[in-house]
């Protein structure tokens, strides 16, 4: 069993203890973001365990964590998201230059496999037009050159709730978005492929098929076969994507929607920051859940409805 920590929040950067704690332990418990009643326990005891993916913004938090993740003895691999956006539309994210510091120690520590890039989602706006990502992804590839030999990319899909988030934060601070075609963001795909070859990465496409370009693949964010690299031994695990054109192998994610504080306006997992900075200040890093279910008096029919949206 591969565990996926996590698509859904950010748990090295706000959850640490709380994933520590509960590896200790031998075990977490999810709910069902579909129907809350409906509650998994989830092993985390090693001889359960094929490996770990880690999803964070900011890895610093986590960096003496890891330790103890590797002295478990099942491999891991870290997926980074630098996007170096302007606060308008991440408010609350690390610095790019610290995260690329993060990447390079990372490296140095566990090899350049234990890490992937992820500049996604792509975002159109007046304050990111492509020329803002054509500079953006050089300077940071340039930067990161030789910490990973795989970025991974997207384009923002506009749910409903992201594009909630959008409008509000476009009209707060003045500035526009849009959608383009896709002959837009299949040229700008081909452009960072090329960059990110001449910086020694394969560039990836996460769950969108219809712009893998010559030079780019499609994306394995959970990925059997970089872990059994990693761990030097093979990983029996099927590919089993969340959502149409996901190449991800099976896994099981610990994470809950609505509690990473983060601030991104594009996010697909959070309705507002304000409910993610409420659940945020509630967690119990003893809890077995990340977030206990009904904790801040949601019903569950609300909390399916809200977890549709999407």
């Amino acid at each position: 069993m591969i565990i996926s920590a996590s698509y859904k929040t950010d748990i090295p950067a706000f959850y640490g203890e709380w994933f520590e704690k509960r590896l200790e332990a031998g075990y977490c418990k999810v709910a069902n973001p579909y129907n809350r009643r409906q509650v998994s326990r989830i092993s985390l005891r090693r001889e359960d365990m094929d490996g770990f993916v880690f999803w964070t913004k900011n890895l610093g938090p986590f960096e003496k964590r890891l330790e103890t993740v590797s002295e478990f003895g099942r491999p891991f691999t870290v997926q980074y998201t630098i996007t170096a956006y302007p606060r308008a539309l991440e408010s609350s994210v690390v610095v790019s230059k610290r995260s690329i510091q993060h990447m390079k120690t990372l490296a140095e520590r566990y090899g350049p496999k234990a890490a992937v890039w992820r500049y996604d989602p792509i975002l159109f706006s007046s304050l990111t037009p492509v020329d803002f990502h054509l500079k953006n992804f050089e300077n940071l590839a340039g930067a990161l050159e030789g910490t990973t030999d795989e970025v991974v990319i997207s384009f923002a899909q506009i749910y409903r709730k992201t594009l909630k988030n959008l409008d509000l934060a476009a009209h707060k601070f003045r500035f526009t978005w849009e959608d383009p075609p896709d002959e837009a963001k299949l040229d700008l795909a081909a452009d960072l492929a090329k960059m990110a070859k001449a910086h020694g990465m394969q560039l990836t496409i996460c769950s969108q098929r219809r712009y893998i370009v010559p030079g780019a693949e499609a994306a394995r964010c959970v990925d059997a076969r970089r872990l059994s690299e990693i761990g030097g031994r093979p990983i029996r695990a099927k590919i089993k994507g969340k959502r149409p054109d996901c190449k991800c192998y099976k896994s099981v994610d610990i994470g809950e929607y609505d509690t990473c504080p983060h601030g991104c306006v594009y996010c697909y997992a959070v309705r507002n920051r304000d409910l993610a900075l409420s659940r945020y200040k509630k967690h119990d890093p003893k809890s077995e859940f990340l977030f206990c279910p009904g904790e801040d008096g949601a019903s569950s029919q609300e909390e399916t409805k809200q977890a549709t949206l999407f």
